[in-house]
């Protein structure tokens, strides 16, 4: 089995260097224009090329990250991009939006693509999906503990899992928080960090019920490895590269010394940390201990002097690449120098002849002193044969010359790696699909409703809601289907069952927020209808979701009405028009930062921000939701101007469903509290 790949960020060439001289495997970087992390350096065209030259050179891959939402009047900047990609010969592709990898697999159909950890993907179903699809690795949820590692690890295709960094505290991919208060979408690359901004909760104040220490797996290394994880990567992408440094050491010495020397340990701890790290998500304990903030004592620790002995650790060139090498001089002939990495040999021969000495010979012990001489260079040679004449005269200049050449003709060869078959396209322009009318349906939280949700198209009830009361709504002819949970971690088992069960009494339809939740649907044959939470906003998103069999999809809340309007395809499609919107998905609850017990909670906390504003926190089992302090509400009017066909009125609070008669009450005012939010239909998201 190889050894665990060590993959580092690099927010700029500066982390580049950083990375491979520190001993990286791999290292991914963002595209100027589509990166989950807008505010990094990034890299443009012949940045890139840059990059990955130097890394091929050093036997280092480099993975692009094209891993954010992107709409339709985007596309022919991301075709460019993939393009620039592929030509550049980075050595995989990392996406979150399923539109981009069926754009990149048009464009270069070779160029391996890894599913974002923004995919949302943590459960062995996700994987397997991914996987059927072509994906060659996926970056799973960093929620996950080390058995639902363990069991996605059956499936035959590469894992990443992040093993040192900041934790979100939502769900990569399920975050809408930044975006919601500000427009500044984590889906973009643009998130403001919220969740670093205090939030209480239990009544007290000045917490930070959202902020978690930073995560580390180091330690952990071998034991990931075992489990059949092929890459361990670091967070950092807007770090600095001593910070890069520092992790990609504490790694490599971990991997292959079985452990990370003091001295290492203490500049990635002064170098950047939240009172300390944790490991909670992956030994399955999230509590109070998981979270931190950046205190006075972290931020006074990384001085310019713990800096400047972290660059002194990367200052020089990285010799890693050994070679051999053979000098062939013979009097009227050219001279010669061949070089090899045993892979690729490359020849070179200086200008002019070899001629008689008149004076002082060429010496081997100069001749060989002179190429050896690497420095500056990734490789150093091993093994040198040296064929000449005797009393044959030859400039030390010509031995650099050639020198120079053979290492710079190797470095050219070492540089292009794949040599990608690209295809030209020409962007198909989509016709703006038009909606045959606007029809009623409702996601609810449990199972006493009012006779209105009789007279709507469908009701989606939780999965795991007492299966009688399900089957008596069906009996008193409510149109339901159900609703699989969000968040499914190691629960997977569980939900097949209960799919089986309610497809036993009649239920055909599954409503899906994620992919392993359509993947398990679909294998026991229900009609899928894709939710909010699978993030699609563009026309190939859209063709995507009709190919893999989904009936019809609840549109992402970072579209605009305008970019509803213009998305093509033929699948049928819906908004949210009411609800407290869902802002973060979460795994441990923010009532643990204040040791809050779930007993005491009885699934009815609040959080507050500092101006006052409570958001609700419920639970659903597997994951916590942290709603919007106000409802989202869409009008009659609005709606009529939109290209879709049904509207989710999405409860989850409120304690009046069961009384509610008639669906014109849905609309009526009063139902609403005074506060109330457009959401992003209308301002959009950077």
């Amino acid at each position: 089995m190889e050894s665990i790949e060590i993959l580092a960020p690099a927010g700029g060439m500066d982390s580049v260097t950083a990375a491979v001289r520190s001993g990286a495997d791999a290292v991914y970087l963002g595209e100027k224009r589509f990166s989950a992390r807008s505010s990094a350096h990034n890299f443009d065209e012949n940045e890139l090329k840059q990059a990955v030259a130097y890394c091929h050179i050093h036997g280092v891959k480099v993975y692009v990250t094209l891993n954010t939402i992107v709409f339709d009047d985007e596309f022919q900047e991301l075709a460019d991009a993939v393009r620039i990609a592929a030509e550049a010969d980075v050595d995989a592709l990392i996406v979150q939006n399923m539109g981009v990898a069926r754009l990149a697999k048009e464009i270069a159909p070779d160029l391996p693509l890894h599913a974002s950890t923004q995919m949302s993907i943590h459960t062995p179903a996700g994987v397997r999906a991914l996987y059927e699809m072509g994906f060659k690795r996926v970056v799973l949820a960093r929620e996950m503990s080390k058995d639902e590692i363990r069991a996605c690890a059956e499936i035959p295709v590469e894992l990443e899992v992040f093993v040192h960094g900041a934790l979100c505290m939502s769900v990569s991919g399920q975050c809408y928080f930044s975006a919601m208060l500000g427009s500044r979408s984590g889906n973009r690359g643009a998130c403001a960090q919220t969740c670093r901004l205090p939030f209480s909760v239990g009544g007290r104040r000045g917490g930070h019920a959202l902020s978690l220490k930073d995560n580390s797996l180091i330690p952990r290394l071998r034991e990931l490895e075992e489990l059949g994880v092929a890459s361990a990567k670091i967070e950092g992408r807007m770090k600095r590269p001593e910070y890069v440094a520092a992790a990609v050491a504490a790694c490599r010495e971990q991997r292959d010394l079985g452990f990370v020397t003091d001295e290492t340990a203490r500049l990635l701890r002064g170098v950047f940390s939240r009172t300390g790290f944790t490991e909670g998500y992956y030994q399955g304990n999230i509590g109070k201990e998981m979270f931190g903030t950046r205190t006075k004592g972290d931020v006074v620790t990384a001085d310019e002097k713990l800096f400047a002995a972290l660059r002194a650790r990367y200052k020089d060139e990285l010799q890693n690449i050994d070679v051999t090498a053979s000098f062939t001089a013979r009097i009227g002939e050219q001279p010669a120098l061949t070089v090899s990495d045993g892979v690729r040999t490359v020849s070179v021969t200086d200008e002019g002849v070899c001629e008689e000495a008149r004076s002082v010979p060429l010496r081997e012990e100069k001749c060989r002193a002179q190429l050896l001489k690497t420095g500056g260079t990734a490789y150093r040679v091993t093994a040198l044969e040296i064929q000449t004449d005797e009393n044959l005269s030859l400039p030390l200049s010509s031995l650099n010359r050639l020198r120079r050449a053979a290492l710079a003709a190797l470095d050219r060869e070492r540089a292009e790696v794949h040599r990608y078959r690209i295809n030209g396209i020409s962007l198909p322009a989509f016709t703006p699909y038009r909606a045959d009318g606007q029809r009623g349906r409702a996601r609810v939280t449990g199972t006493r409703l009012g006779k209105a949700f009789q007279n709507l198209e469908l009701t989606f009830v939780p999965l795991f809601a007492d299966i009688r009361e399900i089957g008596r709504l069906r009996a008193e002819g409510y149109p339901v289907g159900v609703e699989i949970p969000r968040a499914m971690f190691g629960r997977e088992k569980q939900i097949a069952a209960q799919l089986a069960r309610v497809k036993e009494i009649g239920v055909e339809h599954a409503l899906c927020g994620n992919l392993g939740a359509l993947a398990l649907a679909k294998e026991q044959g229900f009609i899928l209808h894709g939710d909010f939470g699978l993030n699609l906003v563009n026309t190939y998103d859209l063709l995507w979701a009709r190919e893999y069999g989904i009936r019809d999809v609840t549109l992402s809340m970072e579209l605009t009405f305008e970019r509803i309007n213009r998305l093509g395809g033929d699948i049928p499609r819906g908004i949210l028009r009411y609800g407290y919107l869902p802002l973060m998905l979460c795994r441990t609850c923010p009532n643990k930062s204040e040791g809050i017990s779930c007993k005491s909670c009885k699934n009815q906390s609040k959080m507050q921000d500092r101006k006052g504003r409570q958001f609700f926190l419920r639970c659903g089992g597997g994951g916590v939701e942290i709603l919007n302090c106000v409802p989202l509400y869409i009008a009659d009017r609005e709606l009529l101007s939109l290209s879709t066909d049904f509207h989710i009125w999405r409860f989850s609070v409120e304690n009046y469903v069961e009384k509610v008669d008639r669906t014109t009450d849905f609309n009526r005012f009063s139902m609403l509290k005074d506060d109330f939010t457009r959401g992003l239909y209308r301002r959009g998201v950077e």
